[in-house]
């Protein structure tokens, strides 16, 4: 092996003696590139080989082609190209080779592989680089269109990339995006020949020579793509999203009006399309003959017009669609527009009249969902329309017994309207609901209690809530326990708490540090109080938690009431309990902690 390793640093020496001779590196530099070249050489030569030691030895000879290159920019020297870059580059690319070898599954050193390439290498090597990973991962349409979009856009061969995306189709016929990508690269290159057809024509020069078929320009191959894959691929989703791809290019006018209008015909039944067909309304301008608004008000009015013009698809639409989702598109609309921001109080006004009636006709057919009640209600809430919102919440709850967020949404109501039935109501609620989605129920109506009631009242809901909510939602309420009890009674109160609560597992580590803030936080702070929570928490937390142990051991050597010569002692319980990188870290942790004190 000491030989490879040798003859491969011995071919090194012409490119580093170039770098001397020109003045790029000094002679102790070059010295310090052989000897790292030689670390990096034994490690992708001996028998256990590791896909790390590829990569460090790829990312330094990039690192040394970037210094190379800064180093000639500063200098001004541009010669020799041949002999020192692209003998590193090809060196590079045989690691490359070496590693997408052995580990053919791995994409990301495929990827990294094609952007070095791209940077350092010819165009023809890139291509070849494609050809191998496609043929590996022939399974992942991504790299196909990655493939095909590099032959596009950067080698300017629309036939090459059209024959990627024909073999990416024979692999993956149900796949939408490659058929997205495949006809939006087909109408960009109809664009092109447009472009430069007009070149020519504007240059004076014949184009009798130059082959431009009509079809070609006229964007028919993305016509048959568009055909081929709406037989394949069913939906309107899928329908819309070659639309969309075909309004991007001014000159397919008669392919989106033939997009559209199939749109319209083979997919009536689906919401996305009347959906689609309302919002297009925003789109359309005023007829050439109606005179342009330019006036504040006058553009206020035209896009009231406009609004009103989608609507009414959409009103036509929930007759002829009469769902759930509809109605969801629908209000979804309303939603947007009326949070789109403007100064004309009469579009305010007209949005949200519309948003209010849309949501209230979807509750009168019984077409809403919990999410949308929920929507309603906060919209009702924010504009103080507390009557009505009331309203709403009762009927979200009687359709939604079962869902916490509407018993939330109703006590949010009566909260706001500050009745005197809430307590009632949140044991109404509780009955109601199952007791694992019961705990935001629990800390809302201590939180009300702890602004409206008092403090033996608050407790009260705390102990109750601890008979109800057990396992991992209880450490949630444990916590705001102990917020609460230390914002209402003090440090000793909050000491009670924390007495009466530390059997009761499980904790969060933040269980424990509030004890110890609350605690320093005192004038007379107890260093025994302190080593008593820090020993509790490591009781739960110490075999994965090493900032505990840290925390620990600096409280023993800063505190004026430590005792620094324990310190030992609770590095080696600390290294005894921690598992696996825990411990690690800690070790990590306390070396730099020390060489911070020497």
């Amino acid at each position: 092996m000491a030989e490879i390793i040798q003859e491969r640093v011995e071919d090194r020496l012409p490119e580093l003696e170039q770098l001397e001779r020109i003045g790029l590196f000094s002679h102790a530099e070059i010295k310090a590139i052989i000897k790292k070249a030689s670390d990096l050489e034994y490690k992708i030569q001996r028998r256990a080989l590791f896909k790390e030691d590829f990569i460090n030895y790829v990312q330094y000879e990039i690192n040394l082609l970037e210094l190379i290159q800064r180093r000639r920019t500063r200098i001004g020297y541009s010669f020799k190209k041949d002999e020192i870059e692209n003998s590193i580059v090809h060196r590079v690319q045989g690691v490359f080779r070496r590693a997408s070898a052995k580990w053919k599954d791995d994409v990301q050193l495929w990827l990294s592989y094609v952007v070095f390439c791209k940077k350092w290498a010819t165009k023809t090597q890139l291509s070849k680089v494609f050809s191998a990973m496609l043929a590996i991962h022939s399974n992942k349409p991504a790299l196909w269109i990655m493939a095909a979009k590099w032959e596009m856009e950067d080698c300017l061969s629309s036939e090459s990339a059209r024959q990627l995306f024909l073999r990416a189709l024979r692999f993956h016929p149900q796949c939408p995006k490659l058929y997205q990508e495949y006809f939006r690269m087909e109408l960009m290159n109809a664009e092109k020949l447009r472009k430069e057809k007009q070149e020519f024509e504007k240059a004076d020069m014949g184009v009798g020579n130059l082959d431009y078929p009509e079809e070609l320009l006229k964007g028919e191959l993305a016509r048959i793509i568009y055909k081929n894959s709406i037989s394949i691929i069913k939906g309107a989703e899928f329908h819309v999203s070659l639309l969309s791809i075909a309004q991007l290019f001014d000159f397919a006018k008669d392919l989106q009006k033939e997009i559209y209008d199939d749109l319209q015909a083979l997919h009536t039944d689906d919401p996305l399309t009347w959906d689609y067909v309302a919002r297009r309304e925003l789109e359309i301008e005023s007829q050439p003959g109606e005179e342009q608004p330019t006036m504040k008000k006058a553009k206020a009015v035209e896009m009231g017009r406009k609004e009103e013009r989608c609507c009414a698809v959409y009103e036509e639409a929930v007759k002829t669609l009469p769902t759930e989702a509809m109605w969801k598109c629908y209000i979804n609309f309303c939603l947007e527009r009326f949070a789109k921001k403007t100064n004309s109080q009469f579009l305010k006004r007209k949005r949200l009249e519309r948003t209010m009636f849309a949501f209230r006709k979807a509750h009168d057919l019984k077409l809403l969902s919990e999410f949308q009640y929920k929507q309603w209600i906060e919209l009702l809430l924010h504009h103080d329309f507390l009557k009505e919102a009331l309203e709403v919440a009762v009927a979200g709850t009687e359709l939604f017994k079962d869902s916490g967020t509407m018993w939330q949404m109703k006590l949010r109501v009566l909260i706001d309207s500050k009745s005197p039935d809430i307590a009632m109501l949140f044991e109404e609620a509780l009955m109601h609901l199952k007791p694992q989605v019961c705990l935001p129920l629990w800390l809302s109506w201590a939180e009300w209690s702890e602004s409206a009631k008092s403090q033996e009242d608050t407790e009260a809901v705390f102990k109750k809530a601890f008979l109800a909510v057990t396992g991992a939602d209880s450490v949630t309420l444990k916590d705001k326990y102990l917020d609460w009890a230390y914002r209402s009674g003090g440090y000793k109160k909050a000491r009670a708490v924390f007495k009466s609560l530390q059997e009761s597992r499980p904790f969060s580590v933040d269980f424990f540090r509030k004890m110890i803030q609350f605690e320093k936080e005192q004038e007379s702070c107890k260093m025994a109080n302190l080593r008593e929570y820090y020993e509790r928490a490591l009781r739960e937390f110490g075999s994965v938690d090493s900032d505990l142990w840290m925390d620990y051991i600096k409280e023993e050597l800063n505190n004026p009431l430590g005792r620094p010569e324990s310190c030992g002692q609770i590095y080696w319980r600390a290294m005894k309990m921690l598992q696996g990188e825990s411990a690690e870290v800690f070790v990590t942790k306390h070396a730099m902690h020390q060489a911070g004190h020497l």
